[in-house]
Parts: structure tokens; C-alpha cells; sequence
């Protein structure tokens, strides 16, 4: 049984009382859905019941202060700072009473009182518990028995507001570079830099974020790169604001000496089950970032820090190109400026790229029949002496020239392991 509460009276006992879902499996219901279920009591000899009433409440609160978490507060006291938005407040009745009385009486044993509601069609947000507020929804079935206190049972119902990751502003890939010079004034030791990149900003509970990174350490000290998810809620109440930031998920690479490099090509960072992404909430947001960030000893860390946006709804993978050499990522940051075009462009014309003074000398003067005018039949013998032009390149070739670009030079000018004119290919 979902929920039970027992109690005695004088005017009968309620051996139990609980609350059960139609649907216990659910693990939670979103805008417009409907919420079934039964409220079931056991009865140990006749009641005599006025009511029975069903609540379903929703609200997110913000509070905090000396008596944030006190329902009733002593001496008038009140929390420093506090906020309510309400989502749901539904009252239904189970229990009806013979017209002209005041009472009804029930007799032993058990009995059903099935429940049916909506949730509403507006938004609704995320189920959430944090250290400064909450967002939560419950169903409360209340028995009311004369010159007997009320006898209730409750059940938390979660919600959830889905966020598909599919979205277009949730699939685009996100970049970053930046650049740290070590040390100050005369004694700096060198720069280090960090490029990182992921392939979308949205994903879901379970999902592994492939980074694409690139570190490059000119300084002379050993570094060390690291990767984490950070969670960060942000609560408003009474026009302030309190902000707290969480460490879910992190993962760290390895050593790198003075003049060199290393290259992040799909490291695996997992998200751990956490509370999907509440963006909808005027009092309580719940934000994900992930931060690559160099560890460099003796000074500021260097860190780079890309939005994340975590959903219910799973990525389709419909949108993803399915190129077996552009799935091989480099750092190149010249990417960005390429686009590859939709259709393979056409072939130029070949006057557009013989001029007319090369045609000539290639042209043996041939006399022209006496039957035929000019230009009639001399396109006839044109036509036959371009073919002695080379031909366009097939773009099979064009597509290798196309993928495959110059990578940039390094910043280390005593790093002997990379030369400018090496080739990388393009990530998806």
C-alpha cells in the first residue's frame, strides 16, 4: 500500500488508511496528464465519517535565514528572505453525504474510493529539493470525523518538464579557446593554451560527453588538464539571491611536460542521475556547465567552461553525419571557417578557363568547306580541339583537398614534434 495512517476514536476505528497510484510503475507525469488512483480504508467497526477529501498541491518554495526551514515560527520570527510560486491546488471530494445530514456512516471492512484528475496544461516544473528551496507536488487524501482530529495520508507525486536535447539550439556544437601566459611582468615562463570542443549542448541522464580538447604547454612548469560537470542552483527570494555550485561528475588527463602537447580526440566524461536541467522556474534554476580547466602549479588555474543543458528526452542522432573520415577530430581551429556545400558544385565551362589566345595556338588552321558559313562550321572543329585540354579534377580528388587542411603553427618555438605544414582531418 502506497501510504497508511491508523488511528482510534469514539465514534469507530479506522483500522487503516492509504493512498495507491493506478499506474505505481510511473515513475512521473508531466503538464496535461491525468493522475488516477484509489484511497483505500480499512474499517475495524462502524464510522461515522463527515467527509473525505482529496488535495493535490503543488508549489516551489524558496527560503532562507535564522527559521527557513520552520513551518511554525516561534516568537512572530521569520526566514530572512522567501518566495512561493504555486503550480497546482486541487480539491476534490470522495465522500458524498445523505442530503439534510451531517454524517454517514460506514460500516466495517474495506473500502475503494477511486480518484481521477488532470494536471494542468501549463508548464510545470521539475520536482526539485535543493539546500535553499524545493519544488515539490503531493496528493493528500484528508477523513474527516466528527469531534475526531482529521485523519490523513500523503503521497509525493514527482513531476517532470521535458527537455527534448533534439532542438536545434541543443544540437549545435560548442567551442572554446583561450590562452594563459605564466608568470608575471619580466618573469613569465611561457604561454599555455586550451581549445576544447563538444559536439551539442544537450544531453541526458546516462549519456557519455565525448571532449575534444587540445593543450599545448610553452611554459616551463608540468601541467595538468581536468575536466568536470559542475551543477549550480540558483535561488531567488524577497529580490536576493543565493547560488550553489556542485561537483557531479570529473575526470582528469595526463602529466604535460614544458614544450608539449596532448590531445583529448572523444575523451568519455559520464553523467552521473541528476536532476534534469530547470529552466522554467522563476524562483529556482538548476544550470549544468563543463569546465576544462589546466592545473598549472604556482599559478591561476586555466579553465574554459562550455553551457550543458541536460534532458529527458534522448538524442535521436538523426542530425549526425555519417562520414567515417570526418568522424576523426582534430583541434584545428580553422575548421570553423569551412563549409562543405550541400552538392557537389558543377564543372566549369571550358571557355570560362581556356582563353582565346591559348585556343588559338592549339588550333591548326583548317581551311573551311565552301558549302558552310563562318561560325557554323567552325564550332564543329573547336569542339573537337578542346578535348586536347586537361580535364577537370574528379571530385573524389576535390574532396580529399576538401577534408583534409593545413594545421596551425604551434606557439612552442622549440617544440620539434609538430611542423606547420602537418595535415589533420575535421571532426563530425
Amino acid at each position: 500500500m502506497g501510504g497508511e495512517a491508523g488511528a482510534n476514536g469514539p465514534r469507530g476505528r479506522v483500522k487503516s488508511l492509504g493512498l495507491v497510484f493506478e499506474d505505481e510503475s510511473k515513475g512521473c507525469y508531466s503538464s496535461g496528464e491525468t493522475v488516477a488512483g484509489h484511497v483505500l480504508l480499512e474499517a475495524a467497526e462502524p464510522v461515522a465519517l463527515s467527509g473525505l477529501r482529496l488535495e493535490a498541491q503543488g508549489r516551489a518554495t524558496s527560503a532562507w535565514g535564522p527559521s527557513a526551514g520552520a513551518r511554525v515560527c516561534i516568537g512572530g520570527a521569520s526566514p530572512a528572505a522567501s518566495s512561493e510560486v504555486e503550480y497546482l491546488n486541487l480539491r476534490l471530494s470522495l465522500l458524498e453525504v445523505p442530503a439534510g445530514e451531517d454524517i454517514t456512516l460506514l460500516q466495517p471492512g474495506k473500502h475503494e474510493f477511486p480518484f481521477r484528475f488532470q494536471l494542468p496544461s501549463e508548464p510545470l516544473a521539475t520536482s526539485f529539493t535543493g539546500k535553499y528551496g524545493s519544488i515539490q507536488y503531493c496528493v493528500r487524501a484528508v477523513l474527516e470525523r466528527p469531534q475526531v482530529p482529521d485523519q490523513s495520508v500523503r503521497r509525493e507525486l514527482q513531476v517532470v518538464s521535458h527537455v527534448d536535447v533534439n532542438t536545434p539550439p541543443l544540437l549545435t556544437p560548442i567551442l572554446k579557446t583561450q590562452e594563459k601566459m605564466v608568470g608575471c611582468w619580466l618573469f613569465t615562463s611561457g604561454p599555455v593554451s586550451l581549445s576544447v570542443k563538444i559536439e551539442r549542448k544537450g544531453y541526458c541522464n546516462g549519456e557519455a560527453i565525448p571532449i575534444y580538447a587540445e593543450i599545448e604547454n610553452c611554459s616551463s612548469r608540468l601541467v595538468v588538464p581536468k575536466a568536470a560537470i559542475f551543477q549550480t542552483q540558483t535561488y531567488l527570494a524577497s529580490g536576493k539571491t543565493k547560488t550553489v555550485r556542485y561537483m557531479v561528475a570529473n575526470v582528469r588527463g595526463n602529466h604535460i611536460g614544458s614544450g608539449s602537447t596532448d590531445t583529448w580526440n572523444g575523451k568519455m566524461l559520464k553523467i552521473p542521475p541528476v536532476t534534469p536541467s530547470i529552466l522554467d522556474c522563476c524562483i529556482i534554476r538548476v544550470d549544468y556547465s563543463l569546465a576544462v580547466y589546466i592545473h598549472i602549479p604556482g599559478a591561476k588555474k586555466l579553465m574554459l567552461e562550455l553551457p550543458l543543458v541536460i534532458g529527458t528526452i534522448p538524442y535521436s542522432g538523426f542530425g549526425r553525419r555519417n562520414s567515417s573520415v570526418a568522424s576523426q577530430f582534430s583541434m584545428d581551429m580553422c575548421w570553423l571557417a569551412l563549409a562543405l556545400p550541400e552538392q557537389p558544385e558543377a564543372p566549369p565551362n571550358y571557355a570560362d578557363v581556356v582563353s582565346e589566345e591559348e585556343f588559338s595556338r592549339h588550333v591548326p588552321p583548317y581551311p573551311q568547306p565552301s558549302d558552310c558559313e563562318g561560325e557554323a562550321c567552325y564550332s564543329m572543329f573547336a569542339c573537337i580541339q578542346e578535348f586536347r585540354f586537361q580535364p577537370p579534377p574528379l571530385y573524389s580528388e576535390m574532396l580529399i583537398h576538401i577534408l583534409v587542411m593545413p594545421k596551425r603553427p604551434s606557439l612552442c618555438p622549440s617544440s620539434s614534434e609538430q611542423t606547420p605544414d602537418s595535415t589533420v582531418l575535421l571532426p563530425t
